[in-house]
């Protein structure tokens, strides 16, 4: 008999399940959760620099706009498909209801490696997709954002699409842009600062400072290089970092500036770097290195049960979405590892991406003060929310936080009732 294939959404649902169940919510108060509101499949035919045609395939899931419009990434990977979207969004649908900013969930993809497409051609690809997805995107309808493969100037390209065929500008249908087209200060490293501001929280719950703490990140791209730079500066030793070429590692910690400066942006592999007293290591030793704390901030499931029994950390934070697979997830919870979700861990980017939505739609301008504190006030509230759960149900981090927004998801539904 086949394998069966592994299916994202349905992991999402065992989850949600799961939550329901801890709580004793009834079927039928979330029942409707289990449904994405809107799925669109689009294709997106493109002229090739060399004048030949390709067809891509694109997506746009709207899990739920319970809370308020849609908001999710677009994601630009080869292997894009529609579960792995709509699994996304509904991520997405718990992770802004899990913070209480006003949005639903929604997430968008287009199954192309970007790297293999010139710039003319990924502006190509990227205008295409959105006009055909610009029937249910809108600053009160579905708010994209960049994702894995996406960019700032990608999101710009969205938001003058868009605007053309409107007919005026309409900055807040995206968020993520360049600060001169309506972007906001603080955007690009907020996802990092969550992480950091995250970390410093659990921390703390467990009456343990951020001094000295010892840290692995997984990942050296936006997220966990800036993650690794916060949290340095806040004294923690950072003993591993990697990117998708390997990892190095030191006992007595890394120097995140120097190394952050020497791979500038991912232009240069990990693995050409050289310090003394720094080892190369792999990825799947990066994830079982002496650490107390490790963040996987690079891609999903890399947290399985083959490599769960090898890991020493005693607290994972989750920068990517779904880097912890359900087994693993398991393996670790009965092993007393505390594991802090991606829902809670990552939320920064969709917090800022509020925060540039609001200037947006009401034409003012936060200097980055306002933006960090905004920042640091809801994620500190939304750690405090999520941990009084675990500690009320006696349940992990993770189930605490699905408990914690799908109580405010199934209020909102209860009061808005079903039409007609």
């Amino acid at each position: 008999m086949p394998k069966e294939k592994y299916n994202p959404y349905n992991n999402f649902l065992k989850v949600m399940d799961n939550a329901a169940q801890i709580m004793g919510m009834q079927p039928d108060e979330y029942v409707t959760l289990r449904y994405p509101e809107r799925e669109l499949k689009v294709s997106v035919p493109v002229k090739m620099d060399d004048g030949s045609v390709k067809v891509f395939e694109g997506f746009r899931v709207q899990h739920s706009t319970l809370l308020g419009p849609g908001k999710g990434g677009i994601r630009f990977h080869e292997h894009v498909d529609i579960d792995d979207v709509k699994a996304l969004a509904g991520m997405m649908s718990f992770k802004c209801a899990v913070v209480g900013i006003p949005y639903g969930g929604a997430k968008g993809g287009v199954a192309v490696d970007p790297k293999t497409l010139s710039r003319s051609e990924l502006e190509r690809v990227t205008r295409r997709y959105t006009t055909a997805i610009i029937p249910i995107i809108g600053p009160q309808k579905d708010v994209p954002a960049p994702d894995v493969g996406s960019n700032a100037q990608m999101m710009d390209w969205i938001m003058d699409t868009y605007s053309t065929n409107i007919g005026y500008p309409v900055h807040g249908v995206v968020t993520g842009k360049s600060i001169e087209v309506g972007g906001s200060l603080g955007r690009n490293e907020a996802t990092g600062r969550g992480i950091m501001i995250i970390t410093r929280q659990i921390l703390s719950a467990r009456q343990k400072p951020v001094k000295d703490a010892k840290i692995a990140v997984q990942g050296m791209g936006n997220v966990g290089s800036i993650s690794a730079l916060l949290l340095a500066e806040e004294g923690a030793t950072i003993v591993a970092v990697s990117d998708v070429s390997g990892g190095v590692y030191s006992s007595t910690g890394l120097n995140i500036p120097e190394i952050t400066a020497f791979i500038d942006g991912g232009k240069r592999p990990l693995t050409e770097y050289s310090a003394p007293g720094v080892t190369h290591i792999s990825n799947e030793e990066l994830i079982a290195s002496d650490c107390e704390i490790l963040i996987p901030a690079a891609m999903e499931n890399q947290i399985t049960a083959a490599n769960a029994k090898n890991i020493k950390a005693k607290i994972i934070v989750e920068g990517a979405n779904g880097p912890t697979t359900k087994e693993a997830d398991e393996i670790l919870t009965k092993r007393g590892v505390t594991i802090v979700p991606d829902i809670l861990a990552n939320a920064g980017g969709v917090t800022v991406s509020y925060c540039e939505w609001v200037q947006n739609i009401q034409a003012v301008l936060w200097d980055i003060s306002n933006v960090n504190d905004f920042l640091a006030k809801i994620l500190n509230k939304a750690f405090d929310e999520v941990y009084a759960a675990s500690l009320q149900f006696g349940c992990s981090l993770r189930n605490a936080a699905y408990i914690v927004a799908l109580k405010r998801m199934s209020t909102a539904h209860r009061l808005r009732g079903i039409f007609p």
